[in-house]
């Protein structure tokens, strides 16, 4: 049985799709038929991709048209105020991909846990829109690349992810001041917040 370079290539991005997924439809169940009819769709429409481009970016404007489409009715919010009332400023820069970090030692394994489960909580309870651009951010994506699977104009991805970003730095820092951690202590809060 021959190996298929397309399906191997796109099989390699199935934990970082599902961990999208799974951020933007709060769902496990979702989340795995978001990403299965992701790869459905891929496997269908194989002839589209152009051998030699970025498959990851295709394979999630597959996964973000999906959601958009079909999951993001399921899980309709209404919009929140205080993220669209947050002042337009200079944006921060571009958060650091986890993924590329090397592996960590056990005490920070531990610690980057707890943040994550916090990090996960403050995705939740921000609005789609903003969510889904953060999510994109963060796997690594450009302003144009997220703009392109969305449907949106650039400026429109800046402003949410700047949004989205001051939205969970005041998220977090509220956690970090309720458990004490002293450097949040130490901090002043975020503007705006």
């Amino acid at each position: 049985m021959g190996s298929d370079p397309f399906e191997t290539e796109a099989l390699s991005y199935l934990d970082a799709l599902y961990r999208t997924a799974l951020r933007m439809t709060r769902s496990e169940a979702d989340a795995e038929d978001v990403v299965q009819d992701t790869y459905i769709r891929a496997f269908r429409f194989r002839d589209q991709f152009t051998p030699g481009t970025n498959m990851k970016a295709w394979l999630f404007r597959i996964l973000t048209n999906t959601f958009i489409n079909t999951y993001r009715r399921r899980t309709a919010q209404p919009p929140t105020a205080d993220v669209d009332e947050i002042e337009e400023t200079t944006l921060h820069s571009r958060m650091a991909n986890a993924g590329a970090a090397a592996a960590p030692e056990p005490e920070r394994e531990l610690v980057d846990g707890i943040l994550d489960s916090e990090i996960t909580a403050a995705l939740e309870e921000l609005p789609e829109r903003f969510r889904t651009v953060v999510l994109l951010d963060v796997e690594g994506f450009h302003y144009k690349e997220i703009a392109e699977m969305l449907g949106i104009p650039i400026g429109t991805v800046m402003s949410r992810l700047h949004r989205g970003r001051k939205f969970l730095q005041k998220r977090l820092y509220d956690v970090a001041r309720e458990r004490g951690i002293a450097a949040a202590r130490a901090m002043p809060r975020p503007e705006g917040a």
